[in-house]
Protein backbone atom coordinates (compact mmCIF):
# COMPACT_ATOMS: atom_id res chain seq x y z
CA UNK A 1 0.00 0.00 0.00
CA UNK A 2 2.94 2.32 0.67
CA UNK A 3 4.02 1.99 -2.96
CA UNK A 4 0.55 2.98 -4.17
CA UNK A 5 0.46 6.02 -1.86
CA UNK A 6 3.90 7.08 -3.09
CA UNK A 7 2.78 6.57 -6.70
CA UNK A 8 -0.35 8.68 -6.09
CA UNK A 9 1.64 11.52 -4.48
CA UNK A 10 4.31 11.41 -7.19
CA UNK A 11 1.76 11.36 -10.02
CA UNK A 12 -0.39 14.09 -8.46
CA UNK A 13 2.52 16.45 -7.76
CA UNK A 14 4.06 15.89 -11.19
CA UNK A 15 0.80 16.34 -13.09
CA UNK A 16 -0.10 19.44 -11.10
CA UNK A 17 3.34 20.93 -11.73
CA UNK A 18 3.30 20.14 -15.46
CA UNK A 19 -0.27 21.40 -16.01
CA UNK A 20 0.41 24.42 -13.76
CA UNK A 21 -3.12 25.92 -13.59
CA UNK A 22 -1.61 29.33 -12.76
CA UNK A 23 -0.06 29.43 -16.23
CA UNK A 24 -3.46 28.67 -17.79
CA UNK A 25 -5.21 31.52 -15.96
CA UNK A 26 -4.16 34.45 -18.20
CA UNK A 27 -5.22 32.64 -21.39
CA UNK A 28 -8.45 31.43 -19.77
CA UNK A 29 -9.39 34.93 -18.55
CA UNK A 30 -8.65 36.40 -21.99
CA UNK A 31 -10.87 33.80 -23.68
CA UNK A 32 -13.66 34.32 -21.14
CA UNK A 33 -13.83 38.11 -21.44
CA UNK A 34 -17.43 39.33 -21.48
CA UNK A 35 -18.95 36.02 -20.36
CA UNK A 36 -21.00 35.65 -17.19
CA UNK A 37 -19.62 33.57 -14.25
CA UNK A 38 -21.97 30.66 -15.01
CA UNK A 39 -20.72 30.34 -18.58
CA UNK A 40 -17.10 30.63 -17.43
CA UNK A 41 -17.50 27.77 -14.96
CA UNK A 42 -19.19 25.58 -17.55
CA UNK A 43 -16.24 26.08 -19.90
CA UNK A 44 -13.83 25.37 -17.02
CA UNK A 45 -15.65 22.14 -16.17
CA UNK A 46 -15.74 20.96 -19.79
CA UNK A 47 -12.07 21.73 -20.40
CA UNK A 48 -11.02 19.80 -17.27
CA UNK A 49 -13.28 16.91 -18.26
CA UNK A 50 -11.78 16.75 -21.76
CA UNK A 51 -8.23 16.83 -20.36
CA UNK A 52 -9.07 14.06 -17.87
CA UNK A 53 -10.52 11.87 -20.65
CA UNK A 54 -7.36 12.30 -22.72
CA UNK A 55 -5.22 11.34 -19.73
CA UNK A 56 -7.32 8.25 -18.99
CA UNK A 57 -7.09 7.17 -22.63
CA UNK A 58 -3.30 7.26 -22.60
CA UNK A 59 -3.15 5.73 -19.12
CA UNK A 60 -5.10 2.72 -20.39
CA UNK A 61 -3.88 2.48 -23.98
CA UNK A 62 -0.49 4.18 -23.91
CA UNK A 63 1.53 1.14 -22.88
CA UNK A 64 -0.45 -1.11 -25.25
CA UNK A 65 0.48 1.12 -28.16
CA UNK A 66 4.12 1.12 -27.08
CA UNK A 67 4.17 -2.67 -26.81
CA UNK A 68 2.55 -2.97 -30.23
CA UNK A 69 5.36 -0.91 -31.77
CA UNK A 70 8.01 -2.61 -29.62
CA UNK A 71 9.13 0.51 -27.75
CA UNK A 72 10.77 -0.45 -24.41
CA UNK A 73 9.64 1.32 -21.24
CA UNK A 74 13.17 2.56 -20.58
CA UNK A 75 12.96 4.58 -23.81
CA UNK A 76 9.59 5.97 -22.66
CA UNK A 77 11.19 7.21 -19.44
CA UNK A 78 14.12 8.75 -21.31
CA UNK A 79 11.91 10.48 -23.90
CA UNK A 80 9.43 11.59 -21.24
CA UNK A 81 12.22 12.96 -19.08
CA UNK A 82 13.65 14.96 -21.98
CA UNK A 83 10.19 16.39 -22.75
CA UNK A 84 9.65 17.34 -19.09
CA UNK A 85 13.09 18.96 -18.90
CA UNK A 86 12.36 21.03 -22.02
CA UNK A 87 8.99 22.15 -20.63
CA UNK A 88 10.59 22.93 -17.27
CA UNK A 89 13.23 25.14 -18.86
CA UNK A 90 10.61 26.87 -21.03
CA UNK A 91 8.56 27.63 -17.89
CA UNK A 92 11.62 28.82 -16.00
CA UNK A 93 12.77 31.02 -18.90
CA UNK A 94 9.54 31.83 -20.82
CA UNK A 95 9.65 33.24 -24.32
CA UNK A 96 7.45 36.12 -25.42
CA UNK A 97 6.74 34.24 -28.65
CA UNK A 98 5.29 31.19 -26.85
CA UNK A 99 2.19 30.26 -28.91
CA UNK A 100 0.38 28.98 -25.82
CA UNK A 101 0.41 32.37 -24.15
CA UNK A 102 -0.31 34.47 -27.21
CA UNK A 103 -4.06 34.13 -26.78
CA UNK A 104 -6.13 33.16 -29.68
CA UNK A 105 -9.45 32.50 -29.26
CA UNK A 106 -12.97 33.19 -30.05
CA UNK A 107 -15.16 30.45 -31.25
CA UNK A 108 -17.85 28.64 -29.35
CA UNK A 109 -17.58 27.67 -25.69
CA UNK A 110 -17.11 24.02 -26.58
CA UNK A 111 -14.34 24.91 -29.01
CA UNK A 112 -12.23 26.86 -26.53
CA UNK A 113 -12.92 24.25 -23.83
CA UNK A 114 -11.19 21.62 -25.97
CA UNK A 115 -8.74 23.80 -27.92
CA UNK A 116 -6.74 25.52 -26.53
CA UNK A 117 -7.76 24.97 -22.87
CA UNK A 118 -7.90 21.16 -22.65
CA UNK A 119 -5.33 20.66 -25.39
CA UNK A 120 -2.57 21.79 -25.48
CA UNK A 121 -2.69 23.96 -22.35
CA UNK A 122 -3.74 21.24 -19.87
CA UNK A 123 -2.98 18.13 -21.89
CA UNK A 124 0.27 18.59 -23.73
CA UNK A 125 3.44 16.56 -24.36
CA UNK A 126 4.54 16.88 -20.74
CA UNK A 127 1.30 15.43 -19.38
CA UNK A 128 1.37 12.63 -21.97
CA UNK A 129 4.94 11.78 -21.00
CA UNK A 130 4.04 11.92 -17.30
CA UNK A 131 1.01 9.62 -17.59
CA UNK A 132 2.80 7.00 -19.72
CA UNK A 133 6.00 7.36 -17.70
CA UNK A 134 4.25 6.90 -14.35
CA UNK A 135 2.31 3.88 -15.61
CA UNK A 136 5.60 2.40 -16.83
CA UNK A 137 6.94 2.49 -13.27
CA UNK A 138 4.46 -0.26 -12.35
CA UNK A 139 6.63 -3.36 -12.28
CA UNK A 140 4.77 -6.09 -10.33
CA UNK A 141 1.85 -7.64 -12.27
CA UNK A 142 -0.04 -8.39 -9.06
CA UNK A 143 -0.10 -4.69 -8.13
CA UNK A 144 -1.29 -3.39 -11.52
CA UNK A 145 -4.85 -2.71 -10.45
CA UNK A 146 -4.00 -0.77 -7.29
CA UNK A 147 -1.20 1.13 -9.02
CA UNK A 148 -3.37 2.18 -11.94
CA UNK A 149 -6.10 3.14 -9.48
CA UNK A 150 -3.56 5.36 -7.67
CA UNK A 151 -2.62 7.09 -10.95
CA UNK A 152 -6.31 7.46 -11.91
CA UNK A 153 -7.05 9.03 -8.52
CA UNK A 154 -4.11 11.39 -9.02
CA UNK A 155 -5.55 12.44 -12.41
CA UNK A 156 -8.95 13.17 -10.85
CA UNK A 157 -7.40 15.09 -7.96
CA UNK A 158 -5.25 17.14 -10.34
CA UNK A 159 -8.20 18.06 -12.54
CA UNK A 160 -10.26 18.98 -9.46
CA UNK A 161 -7.54 21.45 -8.44
CA UNK A 162 -7.34 22.75 -12.03
CA UNK A 163 -11.11 23.27 -12.11
CA UNK A 164 -11.08 25.20 -8.83
CA UNK A 165 -8.25 27.39 -10.16
CA UNK A 166 -10.20 28.17 -13.34
CA UNK A 167 -13.55 28.58 -11.57
CA UNK A 168 -12.03 31.20 -9.27
CA UNK A 169 -9.60 32.62 -11.82
CA UNK A 170 -10.72 36.23 -11.29
CA UNK A 171 -10.10 36.07 -7.53
CA UNK A 172 -6.75 34.27 -7.86
CA UNK A 173 -5.47 36.64 -10.55
CA UNK A 174 -6.54 39.67 -8.49
CA UNK A 175 -4.82 38.34 -5.35
CA UNK A 176 -1.44 37.29 -6.74
CA UNK A 177 -1.28 39.49 -9.85
CA UNK A 178 0.76 38.96 -13.05
CA UNK A 179 4.09 39.07 -11.19
CA UNK A 180 2.93 36.44 -8.74
CA UNK A 181 1.81 34.16 -11.57
CA UNK A 182 5.15 34.68 -13.32
CA UNK A 183 7.11 33.88 -10.15
CA UNK A 184 5.05 30.76 -9.44
CA UNK A 185 5.47 29.60 -13.04
CA UNK A 186 9.25 29.93 -12.85
CA UNK A 187 9.40 28.01 -9.57
CA UNK A 188 7.20 25.26 -10.99
CA UNK A 189 9.39 25.14 -14.10
CA UNK A 190 12.45 24.38 -11.98
CA UNK A 191 10.72 21.44 -10.30
CA UNK A 192 9.34 20.13 -13.60
CA UNK A 193 12.90 20.08 -14.97
CA UNK A 194 14.02 18.20 -11.85
CA UNK A 195 11.22 15.64 -12.33
CA UNK A 196 12.37 15.20 -15.92
CA UNK A 197 15.87 14.47 -14.68
CA UNK A 198 14.39 11.82 -12.36
CA UNK A 199 12.67 10.05 -15.26
CA UNK A 200 15.89 10.19 -17.31
CA UNK A 201 17.79 8.67 -14.38
CA UNK A 202 15.27 5.79 -14.12
CA UNK A 203 15.48 5.21 -17.89
CA UNK A 204 19.27 5.21 -17.93
CA UNK A 205 19.37 2.83 -14.95
CA UNK A 206 17.06 0.40 -16.80
CA UNK A 207 19.15 0.58 -19.99
CA UNK A 208 22.45 0.08 -18.17
CA UNK A 209 21.11 -2.78 -16.05
CA UNK A 210 19.63 -4.41 -19.16
CA UNK A 211 23.08 -4.51 -20.75
CA UNK A 212 24.76 -5.66 -17.53
CA UNK A 213 26.69 -2.45 -16.83
CA UNK A 214 25.04 -2.04 -13.42
CA UNK A 215 23.36 -4.68 -11.18
CA UNK A 216 19.57 -4.96 -11.44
Amino acid sequence: MKNEIALFLGSFSTLLAVINPLEVLPVYLRLMEGKDPGAQRRVALRSCWYAALLMFFFLICGNLVLRFFGVPLSMVRLAGGIVLMRIGFSLFMPSASDPLTSGGGGGQDGDVAFVPLAMPLMFGPGVLATVVGMSSLVRQPESHLLSFAAIALAILATMAVAYLALAYADIIAARIGPKGIDAATRIVGFFVAAMGMGLIFHGLTDVLSGYGFVPK
